[in-house]
């Protein structure tokens, strides 16, 4: 798979689920950093990132899982939930993988962002600060607007 897509960069990402109490709940991500702080509703995401030339976006998911959480999701099985072109142009394929994790074990990986802006310094932050479990209403509500479309694929994919 091209990291690029028409010019556009490509990212493949995991909607984890589970299944408690007769519900079905989504494991969602919020993004660490200065510009996320305090910021909440639309503003978390499924674990995702960028596709690089030379693998497949289904391994590029489980990568970029395993990086932003520190848990494997193991085989599968995975549920193809499509491609959705975020506001920026940033196209993004997703599956659905069944899988339970405590999300208080989080791990993620950092990243340097020049911080203040304009600065010149390079400061390390984690890539993700923290991942909760949703039930689909409230995932709706807290997830970017540009992969909402991707709960709807999930709703018609896995059966509650």
């Amino acid at each position: 798979m091209q990291s690029k897509a028409r010019g556009r960069k490509r990212s493949a990402g995991l909607l984890a689920y589970r299944r408690r109490a007769g519900l079905v709940e989504v494991f969602l991500v919020h993004p660490g950093g200065p510009f996320w702080r305090g910021k909440d509703e639309g503003a978390w995401s499924i674990p995702k990132g960028e596709c690089s030339d030379d693998e497949t976006g289904m391994d590029a998911a489980a990568r970029e899982f395993r990086e932003e959480t520190g848990f494997d999701v193991g085989a599968g099985p995975f549920i193809p939930l499509g491609t959705v072109r975020q506001p920026g142009g940033k196209l993004v394929e997703a599956w659905a993988v069944e899988f339970d994790l405590d999300e208080r074990e989080l791990v993620s990986n950092s990243l340097m962002i020049e911080w203040p802006p304009g600065s010149g310094m390079q400061r390390r932050f984690p890539e993700v600060d923290r991942g909760a479990w949703f039930s689909l209403k409230d995932a709706n509500a807290k997830l970017l607007k540009g992969q909402l479309r991707l709960l709807d694929h999930f709703g018609k994919a896995v059966p509650a």
